[in-house]
């Protein structure tokens, strides 16, 4: 009977030690990622409807290796923050880039990515950088960017006259251009890249001040747990040979 008793003990101890060490990440968790479903070569949602890129194909690779399940969501990126911060998402994989401002709000996951950030017109288009920021001029980007929060600090604060026109994606504003309404865009080196292999005539001018940024995963200021399981798994992911696979499959460079 003693020693019945005492192999219970023993089992309820193991139980225990078993619980304490996966409760941090567990199996059967899903954590929903928010993400921007018209910013390839990141994220977007291809023709069979489902979500697909860069960063679908990365956090997928980093969930399977660190033993959690991930649900990709489709959010409005003028909101993706806040839904970040009421608990609708778990975290934010989608070509985010790390700002002083979105520090605040969130934690940011290790750099895995820099962008150059441009300005684009249309490919025919004779507008230098200088003159496509000249007063009347219509410049448009995506809605609650970080080169719409960086151009009405430094550039239309501080005295510049164009008008600026948000839109809900980047492929909008490059469409935009594209076909005449707007006369710029500021994008990222890589959505210009997607743009021009989709045949679109735009081109860039160059820089127009804004430094180049580093993408990030967020996760909820709360959720270091999270955060250091997506570190590790991103980690391992650079140290493996399906990164060069993923820049390549995803012609990054």
């Amino acid at each position: 009977m003693k020693r019945k008793i005492l192999g219970i003990i023993a089992l309820t101890v193991l139980c225990t030690l078993c619980f304490g060490l996966s409760a941090g990440i567990s199996d059967d968790k899903v954590y929903i990622n928010g993400f921007d479903a018209a910013y390839p070569p990141f994220t977007f949602i291809d023709k069979s409807g489902k979500p697909a890129g860069f960063d679908i194909d990365a956090i997928d690779w980093i969930a399977k290796e660190m033993g959690f399940n991930v649900k990709h969501q489709p959010t409005d990126w003028a909101a993706i923050v806040p839904s970040l911060k009421a608990k609708k998402i778990d975290l934010i994989a989608s070509g985010m880039s790390i700002t002083p401002e979105r520090q605040e709000a969130v934690n940011f996951c290790e750099p895995y990515w820099e962008v150059k950030q441009l300005l684009v017109v249309k490919k025919d288009s004779p507008l230098s950088v200088e003159e496509a920021l000249k007063p009347d001029r219509k410049i448009g980007l995506l809605r609650g960017s970080a080169e719409s929060k960086w151009i009405t600090e430094n550039l239309l604060k501080k005295g510049y006259k164009f008008q600026l026109m948000q839109y809900d994606t980047t492929e909008m504003a490059i469409e935009e251009v594209a076909n005449g309404r707007a006369d710029a865009a500021t994008v990222s080196n890589t959505a210009l890249k997607e743009a021009v292999d989709k045949g679109l005539p735009v081109k860039s001018i160059g820089s127009y001040g804004q430094p180049d940024v580093d993408y990030g995963y967020a996760v909820r200021k709360e959720d270091s747990q999270l955060q250091d399981t997506l570190n590790e798994g991103l980690k391992r992911l650079k140290a493996s040979s399906y990164w060069d696979e993923l820049v390549k499959k995803w012609d990054m460079k």
